[in-house]
């Protein structure tokens, strides 16, 4: 089999090309590890639940963050798109740069189809850029994974699952619940 060697680009090279016009803001790509990567497509059970949580988070946090729907956040070689972030609040609502992980309370990826992936890539990259509170809204489950401690490896000490009945608490904002009912829908 032959070898291929494959260019990864940086954050500035993808920042570049968005600039430049060689890719728009729009298209549904994010830069994960140096590569340019299609997003998959959302459904209509997907986007319900993203749009439920920018209710309830707004609604519960609303000064506390700032609740970013599925908008970059800068970490070390990529440029993911969660589909929420919970950003600490700055007056310029981050428009002289884009988010870094030290910025994020939490990330929440809605999952149906995008499971496998949410797993074995985006919780990776997540917990190595030191992100403290990664939960996987998992749709097909019908439960909200939650993971906590990341560690340098790529991966979390910490993994608890709650089910349809259960509440929770974004580890930022303890004094907060959530019923995972309100989430799911």
């Amino acid at each position: 089999m032959a070898s291929v060697t494959r260019h990864r680009f940086t954050v500035d090279e993808y920042e570049q090309m968005i600039a430049n016009g060689i890719l728009s803001e729009n298209e549904r790509v994010e830069l994960i590890r140096g590569e340019v990567v299609e997003k998959m497509v959302i459904g209509p059970l997907h986007i319900a639940c993203v749009n439920r949580l920018n209710r309830l988070l707004v609604k519960q946090l609303s000064e506390a963050v700032i609740v970013s729907i599925q908008n970059p956040i800068v970490l070390e070689g990529s440029e993911p798109e969660p589909d929420v972030a919970l950003l600490i609040p700055r007056l310029d609502f981050y428009a002289t740069s884009k988010p870094r992980a030290n910025d994020v309370r939490l990330v929440i990826e809605v999952s149906d189809s995008s499971l496998t992936y949410d797993r074995e890539i985006k919780l990776p990259l997540y917990a190595e850029a030191g992100i403290q509170d990664f939960w996987i809204i998992n749709l097909n489950d019908s439960m909200v994974e939650i993971y906590r401690q990341p560690l340098a490896s790529g991966h979390y000490a910490s993994r608890s699952d709650f089910s349809r009945g259960e509440t929770l608490s974004p580890l930022a904002f303890a004094e907060l619940t959530f019923k995972v009912n309100e989430m799911l829908g």
